[in-house]
């Protein structure tokens, strides 16, 4: 627990009206978009890197732990407060300090929605292009977290590929600045990328520089639907291979489809049972020919349905249906456990195949959607936990996942990053001299274990 006296100096840092005492409050900030929940001693909404800093300095001197905490979006616990302490809300940090066209940048606080963000870009003529699902309410401190991703990701890179600069609040309380305002930096140790996907870590992100881009002149959306499931992930590889290089392509199985067939903004015929979603971008002619091209190898690989978005409108209603899968799943089992698995492109088919065998084996549903154009595989298991042995048979097939996972020279996270769901699994891809030189590094960070402790690394015991 908490002493009063370390609140009332808490209180002194940010405002009494920034520190959350009560337990219904602090329960709204004990959980995140799984199904985790651990109550915080306190919740606090700092307005600066500096009352962060005189925060983070408390916390040392009397070993309170520190989780920082964005939207709680996220989907691996990892701003769950699972040894209590203080849960560090950045909702207040939500400005956005600059767009500049010149050096297509923007400068923005961590609490920045990022749709807000893209949507204060277009208006200038430029765009940021990662998107994750959760664009109109995740928030951009929380997206270089977790490393996220996104459908636009096969032609433009995912929330790495965008950030120049950071400023960091050391787990010790120093301020510091990684990175730079230029397209290029080599100066010193990359801090940068270690910042990055860290999940809060190894310090608190107060600023960050972005790049942009040019707003695409055009933009179209193609869906193309199969019998089956290997035909469509055949058409995307030949889709790949061929150069056209749409901005996405996402995949959409047969029981993914029976949860959002009717958000679709077209009647699906009955023997659809896989989708493609594709958008392509850039000069409104080289779109055109892409788009009749992409087509054509569709059809040549067995695409029973060929349509293209009539406007703007239609398109944001399929992109929208993407975006609600993941809600929609329940409408077949009121529990899930949801993964982020990735793999090399050649080996999707055989995942997907896999992620059905294993629900067989273990009598559950399994759906399986995603960006198909990066090997970023959504797997969701099905399960009700009222039924007896549903959610250990779940669990056990995440266990048989992550194996198959390894087996195809894949990754046990894509995007959502590790936090607590995934901690014990990931010594099924790292060493254990790999973890131990995170585990160093994590030290010489924060000697004293106060920022977000107990994520990412199994306990050094078992």
């Amino acid at each position: 627990m908490i002493s009063d006296h370390v609140i009332h100096e808490l209180e002194a840092i940010v405002g009494p009206e920034q520190v959350l005492t009560a337990p219904e409050d602090r329960w709204t900030y004990a959980y995140d978009s799984t199904d985790l929940s651990s109550l915080p001693d306190l919740v606090v909404f700092p307005g600066n890197a500096e009352e962060i800093s005189a925060l983070v300095k408390l916390a040392n001197q009397h070993r309170f732990p520190v989780v920082p905490r964005g939207a709680g979006s996220g989907r691996a616990g990892g701003a769950v407060p699972i040894e209590g302490g203080v849960v560090l809300v950045t909702t207040r940090l939500n400005r956005i300090l600059e767009i500049n066209p010149e050096d297509l940048v923007a400068v923005v606080e961590p609490g920045v929605v990022t749709g807000v963000l893209k949507k204060a870009a277009a208006e200038q003529g430029l765009f940021y292009p990662p998107d994750p699902s959760s664009a109109n309410f995740c928030t951009i401190g929380g997206n270089v977290a977790t490393g996220a991703g996104g459908a636009m990701a096969v032609q433009y890179g995912v929330t790495r590929d965008y950030v120049l600069g950071l400023t960091v609040v050391l787990p010790t309380g120093e301020i510091i600045e990684a990175g730079a305002r230029t397209m290029k930096s080599v100066v010193g140790y990359d801090l940068t990328r270690l910042f990055l996907g860290s999940e809060g870590t190894l310090g608190v992100i107060t600023r960050i520089v972005l790049r942009l881009v040019p707003q695409p002149r055009s933009r179209l959306t193609v869906i193309a639907g199969f019998a089956d499931l290997k035909k469509a992930l055949t058409a995307v590889g030949r889709v790949l291979r061929s150069g056209l290089t749409p901005a996405a392509i996402e995949f959409m199985d047969r029981s993914t489809l029976t949860c959002v067939r009717e958000l679709l903004p077209f009647a699906l015929p009955p023997e659809v049972e896989a989708l493609l979603l594709f958008m392509v971008d850039g000069h409104p002619e080289d779109v055109a020919q892409r788009v009749r091209l992409l087509g054509e190898i569709c059809q040549t690989g067995g695409a029973q349905l060929l349509l293209k978005a009539q406007d703007a409108a239609e398109a944001e209603r399929l992109w929208a249906a993407r975006r609600a899968i993941s809600p929609a799943t329940y409408k077949i089992r009121p529990n899930k456990v949801s993964e982020d698995v990735a793999v090399p492109l050649g080996a999707i088919p055989i995942l997907v195949a896999g992620v059905e065998d294993i629900g067989r084996q273990h009598g559950l549903t399994t759906i399986c959607f995603g960006h198909a154009g990066d090997g970023n595989i959504h797997v969701n298991i099905m399960f009700d936990q009222q039924q007896k042995g549903e959610r250990q048979a779940a669990h056990a097939a995440v266990e048989d996942l992550f194996y198959l996972v390894g087996k195809l020279s894949g990754t046990l996270s894509g995007e959502h990053g590790i936090g607590l769901t995934k901690a014990p699994y990931v010594g099924m891809e790292l060493s254990e001299a790999s973890m131990a030189l995170q585990r160093r590094l994590k030290l010489a960070f924060d000697p004293n274990r106060i920022l977000n402790p107990g994520k990412i690394f199994p306990p050094e015991n078992g």
